[in-house]
C-alpha cells in the first residue's frame, strides 16, 4: 500500500467546534492569577496577557507561591507543580490568544468607575486575532456584558464568567447572558466550567450579579452594626461565620477582596441603581483614604503579619 501519513491528513484535521483546550486571560493582577492557576490545574493550556515582561513575571512569581501554599497543605506535589506551570504561558502579544477557545478579561484598575471603554477595547482587539467560534468573556463584577458585547462584530459570542474567590474554596461560578449572547457561548461557558469543577449559577444580566450586590449590602450592615458600637470587627466575623455558615465574615471578605475595590463594587452599584443599601460606608471610605486596604497593604479592617490576621485595626477612633 502507497498510502502515507500525510495522505490521512493525520496532525493536520481542523479542530472540531466547541472543543476546549485552550484559555486566554486577558490581565493577571490577583483575579487573573487565580483564573489562570485553577485553570490549568484542572489540565487546560493558559495563555495570559498584561502590558509587560515585568509584569508577566511577577504575576508568574505570584503563581508559583500559590501552588506552593497548596503544596504545604498536602494538595499538590512537586512534580505536579512543574505540569501545571509548563501549561501556563504570558505574552504581551495579542497575536498569541489566536488559537484560544475562550478568552477571560480580567483586568483590574484602582480608577474609579468600570473602566468600560478599556474593556470594550480589549474585546475589539481579542476579536480581530480569534477564530470565529472563540468565546470572549469578562470575569464582571459590575459590568454589563451587553455593554462590552457592543464593541464586537459579533456580540452573540460574549458572555459573562464572574469567578468567586477564593478560587480553591468556592465551588460555583456566575455564568451571565447577555441580550444578544447565543445558546452556543452559553453552553460553552457551562461547559468550561464544569471541566474545572464549577458548579454555574445562570444568570440573565444584572449589574453586581448575585453575589457581588448581596456580598457589598451585608458589608455595608456589618459596618452599620459597627458604628452603633453594637458588638467589634472579630465579633461581628464571628457570628456571620458561626451561624451563617459562611467561608468568611463580612470585614475578613472585605480585607481579602481589598476595601478599594469594595469601595469601587459600592459606588458603580449605587450609581447604577440609586438605592441607599449600596451607598458606601464612611467606615469604608475612611479607611480606603489612609490606605487601609486589607491584606493587600497588612492593613485593613485586621492587621496582617505574613498574610494572616493578627488583630483587628478598627477603633472607635477611626469610626469616628
Amino acid at each position: 500500500m502507497s498510502e502515507t501519513l500525510a495522505d490521512f491528513s493525520l496532525g493536520k484535521r481542523p479542530q472540531a467546534k466547541g472543543v476546549i483546550h485552550k484559555v486566554g486571560v486577558v490581565g493577571s493582577g490577583q483575579v487573573g492569577q487565580e483564573i489562570i492557576r485553577h485553570v490549568s490545574q484542572y489540565g487546560l493550556d493558559v495563555v495570559f496577557l498584561d502590558l509587560n515582561e515585568q509584569i508577566l513575571t511577577q504575576a508568574f512569581d505570584q503563581i508559583s507561591i500559590q501552588l506552593d501554599e497548596i503544596i504545604n497543605h498536602w494538595g499538590l506535589t512537586p512534580s505536579e507543580k512543574r505540569l501545571v506551570l509548563s501549561r501556563i504561558k504570558g505574552t504581551t502579544s495579542y497575536d498569541d490568544l489566536a488559537d484560544c477557545d475562550i478568552i477571560i478579561e480580567t483586568i483590574s484598575s484602582r480608577k474609579k468607575g468600570t473602566s468600560l471603554d478599556a474593556r470594550r477595547e480589549i474585546f475589539r482587539q481579542v476579536e480581530q486575532v480569534v477564530r470565529e467560534d472563540t468565546i470572549i468573556s469578562s470575569n464582571l463584577s459590575t459590568l454589563m456584558i451587553s455593554d462590552l458585547a457592543s464593541a464586537l462584530e459579533h456580540p452573540e459570542r460574549a458572555i459573562g464568567i464572574h469567578f468567586i474567590l477564593p478560587m480553591n474554596k468556592t465551588s460555583v461560578v456566575e455564568v451571565v447572558r447577555g441580550i444578544n449572547s447565543s445558546d452556543y457561548a452559553f453552553n460553552q461557558a457551562v461547559k468550561f466550567a464544569g471541566m474545572i469543577n464549577k458548579k454555574v449559577i445562570r444568570l440573565n444580566e444584572s449589574p453586581g450579579n448575585i453575589t457581588t450586590r448581596m456580598m457589598v449590602t451585608s458589608i455595608n450592615d456589618a459596618c452599620e452594626i459597627l458604628m452603633e458600637g453594637v458588638a467589634s470587627v472579630k465579633d461581628i466575623d464571628k457570628a456571620m461565620r458561626e451561624t451563617m455558615g459562611y467561608l468568611f465574615g463580612p470585614f475578613e471578605m472585605a480585607d481579602r477582596i481589598g476595601l478599594d475595590k469594595i469601595l469601587k463594587y459600592m459606588e458603580n452599584l449605587y450609581q447604577e441603581y440609586g438605592d441607599k443599601k449600596y451607598k458606601p460606608s464612611p467606615i469604608i471610605k475612611r479607611l480606603v483614604r489612609a490606605n487601609y486596604l486589607g491584606r493587600q497593604t497588612g492593613k485593613g479592617f485586621y492587621n496582617y503579619l505574613s498574610g494572616k490576621p493578627v488583630d483587628q485595626t478598627v477603633t472607635c477612633a477611626v469610626i469616628k
